[in-house]
C-alpha cells in the first residue's frame, strides 16, 4: 500500500497501483516524503476525493493496536509497543541525585517543594508518556490517511473488586490499612508479628519489614512487604539464605488503564471532530463471531466496525525508544578515583543508535555501537541479526527517531 498526499499536504486515499506510483516518481510528478509507511506527495493539483475511513484504536498500557478501514478494505494496520522503563529510570535518577548530594554536602530535607505535582491535571511521567504516545500514533495515521471517524476501546478495572470479589458499598472506603498508623504497623499485624522465614526459630525479637522486590520496581505497597526477624534479614542480604515467599501480584497495568482511559478519550475529543467509545465485550463478540485471532491489531479491526472489509496483508510494528541518556558518568568510581563515562559517542562511523539500516539484504536497527565501527544489529522484537557487524557492510535507510517502525507481511516475514 502506498499512501498519497496532495500538493498541499492533505492526505488522499492510498493506492496499491505500484506501477502508476513508479511512473509518477520517474516523471517528477511526485516525491517521496516517508519511507515507512511508504508515502508520496503529488507535485500537481489534483481533486481531493476521499471516502469515509474509520480508525479503530485498541488502547493499552503496553501495546496499542490501530486499524483504519473503509467498508470494503483495511488500509492501515499497526501494533505499537510503548516504553515500560520510565519508573525504573526515574528511580535510578533519584537514587543518584540523593547519593551525589549526600556525598558533596549535607542539606536539610525539603518537603512539598515540587510545584508541578500540585497542578490540576498533573500525571505521573510514566502515565503521561502512555497518554502522549496514544495521541502521537493516532496523529501519525491522520497525516497519511483522511480519517473521518475514531472509535476507541478503553478498559476499566476495579482493582479492589479483583482483590476482594465480595467487596461492596462502604467497604470501598475502608482499605486494608484502615485503623493503622502506617504501612509498617499494618504489615507486622498482618504477619502476626512473626518472621515469615524462620517463624520464631531464631529467637530474635527484633522485626524488620523487608521488600520482596526492590523498592525501585515493587514500591512500598503492603503486598510487596513481608516481616522478617533481624537475623534472617541480615542473613538474606549477606547471601546465606534464600527466601521462599509468594511473589507480589502487580496491578500496575490495570492502574495505568484506569487513569489513562478518560485522559486519552477527552484529549481525542478536543483534537478531532468525531470520536466515540466502545467496550471490550462488543469487541470480543465481533471477534468470536467472525472467527478472528486474538491480537491487538485484530481487536482494532473489530473496533473499527467494518467487519466486511478485506484484511490487510501487511502490518507495521512500531516501538517507542529513548533517544538520549543524560547520565554523563557511571555511578561507581574506578581505580584511581575516576568515573567511567556513561555515554558513548553520538555518531560512530556515520551511524547513530537506533538507526534503521540494511545488512546483507536484511533490514534491522542498531541497538549497540562500538567506537571501532562494529554494531549490534537487531529487529524490533529483540531478535539478533548480528552481534558485531562492521560499518562497511551497513547501508543507512532512515535516521533514528523516537518511534522505530518496520513492515511485516501477514506471515510475520519482515518486508523491505
Amino acid at each position: 500500500m502506498v499512501y498519497v498526499l496532495s500538493k498541499n499536504g492533505n492526505p488522499l486515499m492510498p493506492t496499491s497501483r505500484h506501477g502508476k506510483v513508479k511512473h509518477l516518481l520517474k516523471d517528477g510528478k511526485a516525491k517521496v516524503v516517508r519511507r515507512t509507511p511508504f508515502t508520496i506527495q503529488l507535485l500537481y493539483d489534483s481533486p481531493e476525493y476521499t471516502q469515509p475511513i474509520t480508525l479503530g484504536v485498541d488502547s493499552g498500557s503496553k501495546v496499542v493496536g490501530l486499524s483504519a478501514t473503509t467498508e470494503k478494505k483495511e488500509l492501515f494496520v499497526s501494533e505499537i509497543t510503548l516504553r515500560d522503563d520510565i519508573p525504573e529510570l526515574l528511580s535510578t535518577r533519584r537514587q543518584n541525585r540523593r547519593t551525589r548530594r549526600n556525598r558533596l554536602r549535607y542539606r536539610m530535607e525539603r518537603f512539598l517543594n515540587r510545584t508541578a505535582s500540585k497542578k490540576e491535571g498533573w500525571l505521573a511521567p510514566s502515565v503521561k508518556h502512555k497518554v502522549d504516545s496514544h495521541l502521537k500514533v493516532i496523529e501519525n495515521v491522520h497525516r497519511i490517511l483522511p480519517i473521518s471517524r475514531i472509535v476507541i476501546e478503553t478498559a476499566s478495572f476495579d482493582i479492589q473488586k479483583i482483590r476482594n470479589p465480595e467487596i461492596s458499598g462502604t467497604e470501598y472506603q475502608q482499605g486494608e490499612q484502615l485503623g493503622f498508623w502506617n504501612i509498617r504497623e499494618y504489615v507486622l499485624w498482618r504477619d502476626n508479628h512473626e518472621c515469615q522465614h524462620c517463624h520464631g526459630k531464631s529467637k530474635d525479637r527484633i522485626l524488620n519489614v523487608h521488600h520482596k522486590e526492590s523498592q525501585k520496581t515493587g514500591g512500598d505497597s503492603p503486598g510487596n512487604l513481608v516481616t522478617l526477624c533481624e537475623t534472617c534479614h541480615k542473613s538474606y542480604h549477606a547471601g546465606r539464605i534464600q527466601l521462599k515467599l509468594t511473589p507480589n501480584k502487580s496491578y500496575r497495568d490495570a492502574s495505568f488503564m484506569g487513569i489513562m482511559r478518560w485522559y486519552v478519550y477527552n484529549s481525542l475529543k478536543e483534537l478531532y471532530p468525531e470520536v466515540s467509545m466502545t467496550y471490550g465485550y462488543i469487541t470480543k463478540t465481533n471477534r468470536i463471531m467472525n472467527n478472528i485471532e486474538k491480537t491487538h491489531s485484530a481487536d482494532a479491526y473489530c473496533i473499527s466496525g467494518n467487519m466486511n472489509a478485506i484484511r490487510s496483508n501487511e502490518t507495521y510494528n512500531q516501538a517507542f525508544k529513548r533517544k538520549y541518556n543524560r547520565q554523563i558518568h557511571k555511578a561507581n568510581f574506578l581505580k584511581g578515583g575516576k568515573k567511567k563515562l556513561n555515554q558513548s559517542e553520538y555518531e560512530v562511523k556515520g551511524f547513530r543508535l537506533f538507526d534503521h539500516v540494511r545488512y546483507k539484504d536484511e533490514d534491522c536497527f542498531i541497538f549497540g555501537r562500538r567506537t571501532s565501527g562494529y554494531f549490534d544489529l537487531r529487529k524490533l522484537d529483540g531478535s539478533v541479526v548480528h552481534r558485531s557487524a562492521s560499518f562497511k557492510e551497513l547501508k543507512l535507510l532512515k535516521r533514528q527517531n523516537t518511534i522505530l517502525i518496520e513492515r511485516k507481511g501477514c506471515n510475520g516475514v519482515l518486508l523491505s
